[in-house]
């Protein structure tokens, strides 16, 4: 009965839509004359266009990684299906750029961004991923799920497909957008810049794309970049800032390179990824050294211990800017490490190159992702620089560009004369012979290349040498300053008049050699990074104990871990190069005058003498409250962390008395002073002496000082006995009534004033630092009161006096 109901329903149902039809057919038929049998079937339009509607007869084409096409004043990308989901690393530089932009650290060459990318289609689109390795799990482990869901990578743009092209096996796209908009991922304004300039938008009337060019691993493309800014950094009355990006699109190899695994006892740059899929039982961090790709074309040669040239050499090529004088000294700064990778196994390894001219290679550019270079940079600034490009998947170094900026020359001129002038008369001039300028910037860009190579500062190599050696003819012309370039260990300023035949100038040094056969030794039959690490670690134990195989990065607590140092005895050191300046200072206004020139250089150069002092006496004051820094394994013998001896402090409390804290009498020269300024001399060293008192104040090494008396007893020199020395020399003309001159009454305020913010830095609660500088500032006061009625009425009184107020004020503000 059931099925008899449901059939007549379903008769029922379809009769009565049959009808509706009908009436709706009728009813269309009465609106539309056309007879049913000539009606024709719409297709569906299809959304793309035919590929030769867009890519015409006038269009310029490129072939390469992806084929590209200027059309008029549109830009296209052919993007592969087979490159789908390719890891490409995108760099952005800056290839020209507005006077002053980023206050001259920034410049043409600058890298602003580089970021691994993914083209991946998503229907009738082409959307392109910004991809971070930073969290890892490999692809067939379930907790892969888990990290691409929390990591989700963000679209930088997205592209309508256009069109396919004729074989169908790439998709044709606009790219005008992804170079003519202000994305911030490929932008050369960061967002700092935006804020100090002002900057409103992008013009798009006034940007364009200069330059597109396909290779066969790479795509370069130049665009010029017009902002709307109220404050540009030049050019003010146009209220623009315009600059030439350019943009390295660089496919990453197929299989990455084996990574090496981060050891902190020798230096390197490092890349780190966050690994979920290891077998630790936490999230487990894994550090890789960033370093190129190195493989020998002979392995079998190499094993036997022959020299054997990599399948890939290292390539710098020199910039087309660089003066004709300087390309030999810049070659030799680039070949100087063949030395190192020999001490690696292999021979040509890093080979410099001019750059090809515009008739060998009308393409070449500065900014191709596949070359390297040393950039010469017209700018203002003084420094040097070593970035380079690596792959994050495992720390391959693609390229790198060194930049040396012009001015860069002047800084080392006007050390070299103050550092070794007294023993080293070709020093003594502001015009230093081309031969000797040129061996300094060898040596910079030895030291840039270094960086350019893996290299972070090893601050620690210095100390290696002993101190008294650095005047010895035979050892440092055989060892250099220090154990390796990546110091800044720039001059030899321990060498003494007499001293004959030293060297002045840095070089390479045996961490180098240690360094580079660490990072870039291929080591057979070793498949993973973990496989790598018994012989990685065996090579450093082999050196432990030689403080020429150390590594330290320069940091504020340890004596032999400092920037600007030589030798392995800071007061010894300091002691040499202050009677060096000694003989120096005198003689300034002579070696720095230019008949009808003003005084604008000595000027330069007494600022510069009194920065010289003060590095050496802040070299001192690190031995205070100092500890030493060794990093070790826990199957090494010996300790990270030890205290600078109680003699070595003390001896360096008193250096700082007789030559920091007594007035330099030696640097009041009244030719230089009578000729600079009208006043400031006073001032000038007064903020000296207070820097370098700040220094020796600080919490973080009172609080050091506190650990040490703490763990060793009558063994530490307790930071009591340190403020008791500090304040006995500071004040020393109280136990007899000496005059007290202006500098000293400057150093006597800064000294209360420094105390003062000790005793008040930590509001809530008691100490015993703020117990100390409170002590010690009633004890100033006690003095400073007794000893006012002992001076007659007149500036030193009325200094006492107010030191007297001054200490009531501070502690009944307390």
């Amino acid at each position: 009965m059931k099925k008899t109901t449901a059939l007549l329903t379903a008769l029922f149902l379809t009769l009565s839509l049959s009808s509706f039809a009908q009436k709706k057919n009728k009813k269309n038929a009465k609106a539309d004359p056309t007879p049913q049998s000539q009606t024709i079937k719409p297709t569906k339009k299809s959304p793309f266009k035919k590929y030769s509607e867009i890519v015409t007869d006038e269009a310029i084409s490129d072939d390469g990684l992806f084929v590209v096409h200027k059309v008029g004043d549109k830009s296209y990308y052919e993007v592969p299906f087979e490159l789908m989901d390719k890891d490409m690393l995108l760099v952005s530089r800056i290839s020209k750029i507005a006077d002053g932009l980023g206050g001259g650290y920034t410049t043409a060459g600058s890298k602003s961004n580089e970021q691994v990318i993914h083209w991946t289609r998503l229907q009738n689109s082409i959307i392109l991923r910004s991809i971070s390795f930073d969290n890892v799990a490999a692809d067939s482990l379930p907790i892969h799920l888990s990290v691409e869901a929390n990591n989700y990578n963000p679209i930088l743009a997205s592209f309508k497909i256009e069109a396919f092209n004729p074989d169908s096996t790439a998709a044709l796209i606009e790219v005008n957008d992804l170079f003519l908009s202000d994305i911030p991922a490929l932008s050369g304004l960061s967002s700092n810049m935006r804020k100090q300039y002002q900057v409103r938008n992008l013009d798009k009337e006034r940007s364009f794309i200069t330059r597109m060019a396909s290779y066969p691993e790479n795509i370069e493309v130049r665009h010029d970049m017009t902002y709307n800014a109220a404050a540009p950094p030049s050019n003010s009355r146009s209220g623009t800032i315009s600059m030439e990006l350019s943009q390295s699109m660089y496919l990453l190899p197929e299989k990455p390179m084996q990574p090496r695994l981060y050891d902190q006892r020798v230096g390197w740059f490092t890349t780190r990824q966050i690994d979920y899929g290891s077998e630790a039982l936490k999230s487990d961090e894994k550090t890789y050294i960033r370093r190129w790709r190195l493989e020998p074309k002979d392995p079998e040669a190499y094993a036997r211990g022959e020299l054997v040239e990599p399948v890939k050499p290292i390539v710098y090529y020199l910039d087309p800017a660089t003066p004709e004088k300087w390309r030999p000294y810049f070659r030799e700064g680039i070949e100087d490490w063949q030395v190192a990778f020999e001490a690696a196994g292999y021979k040509n390894a890093i080979i410099a190159k001019d750059a090809p001219t515009q008739e060998e290679d009308p393409d070449w550019s500065a900014e191709d992702a596949r070359y390297s270079t040393v950039r010469y940079v017209a700018t203002t600034t003084r420094n040097a620089m070593g970035p380079s490009v690596s792959d994050p998947r495992s720390g391959e170094i693609i390229e790198s560009d060194i930049v040396w900026f012009h001015n860069h020359l002047r800084s080392y001129r006007n050390r070299y004369l103050l550092e070794t002038g007294a023993a080293n008369p070709s020093a003594r001039t502001l015009n230093t012979p081309d031969e000797e300028i040129g061996e300094m910037m060898r040596r910079v860009i030895s030291h840039e290349i270094g960086h350019a190579l893996g290299l972070p500062h090893n601050m620690k190599a210095s100390y290696a040498y002993p101190t008294d050696s650095l005047r010895s003819a035979t050892f440092t012309q055989k060892w250099g300053l220090a154990a390796t370039i990546m110091d800044y260990t720039r001059y030899n300023y321990v060498a003494q008049p007499g001293d004959e035949g030293v060297r002045w100038v840095r070089m390479l040094g045996p961490y180098d050699n240690y360094a580079i056969n660490w990072g870039y030794r291929y080591i057979p039959n070793a498949s993973s990074p973990e496989a790598e690490k018994p012989t990685l670690n065996s090579w450093i134990r082999e050196k432990a104990g030689d403080p020429m195989y150390l590594f330290g990065g320069s940091n504020s607590f340890d004596p032999s871990s400092q920037t600007e140092s030589v030798g392995d005895d800071a007061v010894k050191a300091s002691t040499y190069g202050l009677a060096n300046l000694k003989i120096v200072a005198p003689n300034l206004a002579e070696w720095t005058a230019t008949p009808g020139e003003d005084y604008s250089d000595l000027e330069e150069l007494y600022g510069e003498l009194l920065g010289v002092w003060s590095r050496f006496a802040n070299h001192v004051v690190t031995n205070i409250g100092g500890v030493y820094e060794e990093y070790k394994t826990t199957d090494q013998a010996g300790v990270t962390y030890t205290p600078t001896s109680k003699a070595e402090q003390v001896k360096s409390m008193k250096f700082l008395d007789e030559n920091v804290f007594t007035t330099p009498d030696w640097l009041l020269q009244k030719e230089i002073l009578s000729n600079i300024k009208p006043s400031g001399a006073v001032t000038a060293i007064g903020n000296l002496q207070s820097r370098i008192l700040s220094n020796v104040l600080r919490k973080d090494r009172l609080e050091r000082m506190i650990d040490n008396e703490a763990l060793n007893g009558t063994e530490a020199y307790s930071m009591t006995q340190m403020l008791s020395n500090l304040r006995k020399g500071i004040w020393s003309e109280l136990s007899g009534s000496k005059d007290i001159d202006a500098f000293r009454r400057n150093l006597q305020r800064a000294h209360v004033e420094r105390l003062a913010s000790l005793m008040t830095q930590d509001e809530k609660s008691r100490s015993d630092i703020s117990a100390a500088a409170r002590a010690e500032l009633k004890a100033i006061q006690s003095s400073a009161r007794s000893s006012s009625t002992r001076y007659p009425a007149g500036i030193v009184q009325n200094h006492l006096r107010d030191i007297d107020a001054l200490v009531d004020s501070l502690l009944d503000t307390e």
